[in-house]
């Protein structure tokens, strides 16, 4: 019997060892052997894990819309439609025009010869040298690229820009850097609806432009163009909704020829027509404000982004501004910008420079705008590179010739952002001035 028991735990002895040996070398398996070598470090996801990815492609990165219908939940992010934004639609490259437009922007000489000799002459020679002092991400892109018009309206979504302020030049004229651009607003116009924004169109000078000729190209813009879902319309006081048109330069225009379009006893006047909408002019010196009363304007805007420039630019006359609007019911609409830089394009103009100061110098205009209580904002500008005041993004860039200004230490987006966060702060400012 002492015999039989010792075999038995013998046996129980090697038993239990094989079992412990087995387990020891199925422990020393893994799921990712075979592939380590491959993805070092890689671990295979939980089951559940795994099942609850999505792949995403790259069309959808690249193209992102306004909405997701794959994602219901996904908030859509506002837009303020008091928030307006001055647009170009006027670049152009080697694969969609055959040629560079305004990426090559001639260097323009001063008005004085003797300063003028001191200065650099001729035109850039994009891609690596560009009539901007500062690079966009998209590099020297074409307004006619289908991506590039998809990716500006995502930015300006993103910055909760509500109204894209088109400039605009009637068909078949153009700049003197540019190519007659109007067949390009209907694609501007599709796009922005994508994405719930609204077109209001800034009206450039052009050689012979007057009452007569502005006459036609209100008609043209509304016949043509005003039945969209994306043409912007403002709501006035007494309830209509009418059309908004900024005029540039409308300084140029005497205001007695103005007055003959927009005054109710004009030769040619719009008022009370299916033409009548709201007339908005550039203020740029103190005595502009009497003229565009006189001229019978709806109100006006200042554009300029440097302050300090003109007497409508800067932010300590905005006070001012707005009592003699308030006191004759005219909008008044300050500008205010990132920055201003347009040494590129005018090497002799760096008095009028104001550096950007990371983000400071935007927010002091837009804090000196909401000082005021504005019923607009308008922001100058989103695309206008050659000045420098382009909220677009931006990217570091050195060539062989060129240093280019950045948003560093932040990122391209940078001003998208800021211009979203004062975006929500004017709506809620807003909404205090009301109660």
């Amino acid at each position: 019997m002492a015999r039989l028991r010792r075999r038995a735990c013998i046996a129980l002895f090697l038993f239990t060892l094989f079992i412990f040996g087995t387990m020891m070398g199925l422990r020393t398996l893994k799921p990712s052997d075979g592939f380590s070598d491959l993805a070092p470090g890689l671990e295979l996801a939980p089951i559940a894990e795994r099942g609850e990815r999505r792949s995403v492609s790259h069309e959808a990165i690249s193209r992102p819309q306004a909405a997701t219908s794959s994602d219901a939940k996904a908030p859509t992010p506002p837009v303020y439609y008091d928030l307006h934004i001055f647009y170009y639609m006027w670049y152009g490259n080697t694969h969609f025009e055959g040629k560079y437009l305004h990426w090559d922007h001639v260097m323009v000489p001063h008005w004085d010869p003797k300063i003028s000799a001191s200065y650099p002459k001729g035109r850039h020679s994009p891609p690596e040298d560009i009539g901007s002092s500062f690079y966009p991400e998209l590099g020297p892109y074409s307004s006619r690229d289908p991506e590039v018009l998809e990716e500006h309206m995502n930015q300006l979504r993103a910055a909760a820009i509500g109204v894209l302020v088109l400039s605009w030049y009637p068909p078949g004229l153009a700049d003197d850097n540019g190519e007659p651009s109007d067949s390009l607003v209907p694609f501007i116009l599709d796009a922005a609806h994508r994405y719930a924004i609204k077109v209001a169109f800034h009206i450039q000078p052009y050689k012979g432009r007057d009452d007569h000729t502005v006459h036609e190209n209100i008609k043209y813009i509304i016949d043509k163009y005003g039945a969209h879902a994306a043409f912007y319309k403002y709501k006035t006081s007494t309830g209509q909704s009418l059309p908004l048109f900024y005029i540039y330069d409308s300084y140029l225009t005497p205001p007695e020829s103005w007055a003959n379009l927009f005054t109710q006893s004009g030769s040619h006047s719009l008022r009370n027509t299916p033409y009548d909408a709201v007339f908005i002019a550039l203020l740029v010196e103190e005595g502009h404000k009497h003229d565009i009363l006189a001229a019978g304007y709806d109100g006006m805007y200042t554009y300029f982004a440097s302050n300090g420039f003109s007497f409508g630019s800067s932010h300590q006359n905005w006070k001012g501004i707005k009592a003699f609007c308030d006191s004759n019911n005219l909008l008044f609409i300050p500008s205010v910008g990132p920055g201003y830089i347009d040494t590129s394009i005018r090497p002799w103009n760096n008095h009028n420079t104001r550096n950007r100061v990371n983000g400071k110098y935007y927010e002091t205009a837009l804090q000196a705008a909401l000082m005021v209580r504005p019923e607009i904002v308008s922001i100058t500008s989103f695309n206008e590179w050659h000045e420098g005041t382009q909220i677009e993004k931006a990217v570091p860039k050195k060539t062989l010739t060129r240093l280019y200004l950045d948003y560093l230490p932040h990122q391209p987006n940078m001003y998208l952002e800021l211009t979203r966060r004062w975006a929500e702060h004017f709506s809620k400012e807003k909404e205090q001035w009301l109660m």
